[in-house]
């Protein structure tokens, strides 16, 4: 039983000598590189571990249980103990997304409802702004589009986690689950009347790509530039500095003008064709498998959602996982881990059914 786990200590334990070594450390990438994967392997160790020390202690009591009865009864404790533990370690060694340790690019864009949805998206965005406050991540507006009443046609948002997270707890680990329709019900600012309105936004969370994840080739860029402009389509620049690429082999187009530099502008925009271009191998990847990634919606159409927001009863309900709230003020405000906490002990036991299977 957990025989696997027997190569992974080895590994853990080459890990923990590498690490220990100065020299190691002159070279940062292969630093990074061996913190990830030794923050990867430690809880997994730690688990295995314990499970052994009480499997190790449940033999014991068995033994002398031959002897002193009084021992039977530990003995049985510890066998509850011991199952416990082998469960928690079977979901710690449950296949890894590969990309599940990355930062991530997050994109929100208005749907139908016109500036209602455009306001909407705006919410949602200050939603993963203080969720990511909250968590300790570090976030950057990368480019965004905004509406004439404040809220947003269309924002880029980059979410980094501080030094090495514990495996789990990357932005893109949480927020992966956060791709697809969001559904808002409430009377708008725009409605004279007091009726409810129902209108959506859409929400892409990608992988960030490093350089050594996707291989672009300038040959295969079409880059225009053209000048920035801002709500109601009036311009904020009197130079061509906002830029579009297109890459010809997808068609994938991406356009950024939120800098004042042209450089800065095609470097931002590069930056999301690669989180772009590395969401599109996944999928591809991951075409004929149940992929988390498949639940990540498109289109911004309000029967395709995910997730409901409904303001006059303070209610919130993700549609995947059945998952509902009363507290829609607080999430606004950021408290997400219930909601994701939800939908990733889904994946989880969706993932161990289909290995005991």
């Amino acid at each position: 039983m957990f025989d696997n786990c027997v190569e992974l200590e080895a590994e853990f334990t080459d890990l923990e000598r590498a690490l220990a070594d100065p020299s190691v450390h002159a070279d940062q990438g292969r630093a990074r590189s061996l913190g990830r994967r030794y923050a990867q392997l430690r809880p997994v160790i730690e688990a295995y571990r314990h499970w052994r020390t009480l499997a190790d202690d449940e033999t014991a009591a068995r033994e002398l249980a031959e002897d002193d009865p009084v021992f039977g009864a530990e003995a049985d404790t510890l066998s509850i103990r011991v199952e416990d533990a082998a469960e928690r370690l079977r979901t710690l060694l449950l296949p890894r997304d590969p990309l599940e340790d990355k930062d991530v690019i997050l994109e929100v864009k208005a749907g139908e409802g016109g500036e209602e949805s455009a306001l909407f998206a705006g919410d949602l965005v200050r939603m993963y702004l203080r969720y990511a406050e909250r968590r300790g991540w570090s976030t950057e507006i990368i480019d965004a589009v905004e509406s004439d009443l404040g809220g947003y046609k269309d924002i880029s948002v980059a979410v980094k986690a501080r030094g090495v997270p514990e495996p789990g707890d990357a932005p893109y680990a949480r927020l992966k689950f956060e791709g697809g329709v969001h559904r808002v019900q409430r009377v708008p600012v725009t409605e004279s009347q007091g009726r409810i309105h129902t209108s959506a936004a859409g929400v892409l969370v990608m992988p960030e790509a490093e350089d050594v994840d996707v291989t672009i080739d300038p040959n295969d860029l079409r880059i225009d530039v053209y000048r920035s402009s801002g709500p109601g389509g009036q311009s904020v620049n009197t130079t061509d500095s906002a830029v579009r690429i297109t890459h010809l082999p997808t068609g994938v187009v991406v356009s950024c003008q939120n800098e004042k530099s042209q450089l800065q502008n095609k470097e931002s925009a590069l930056r999301i064709l690669r989180a772009r271009l590395l969401a599109l191998a996944e999928e591809a990847a991951a075409q004929e498998a149940s992929d988390a990634r498949k639940s990540q919606v498109r289109t911004v159409d309000r029967s395709e959602r995910i997730r409901t927001y409904n303001f006059p009863e303070n209610r919130l309900n993700d549609h995947r996982v059945g998952f509902k709230a009363h507290n829609l003020d607080q999430v606004l405000d950021g408290d997400l881990d219930a909601v994701i906490d939800a939908c990733v002990s889904a994946d989880q036991e969706s993932r161990l059914a289909e290995t005991s299977a």
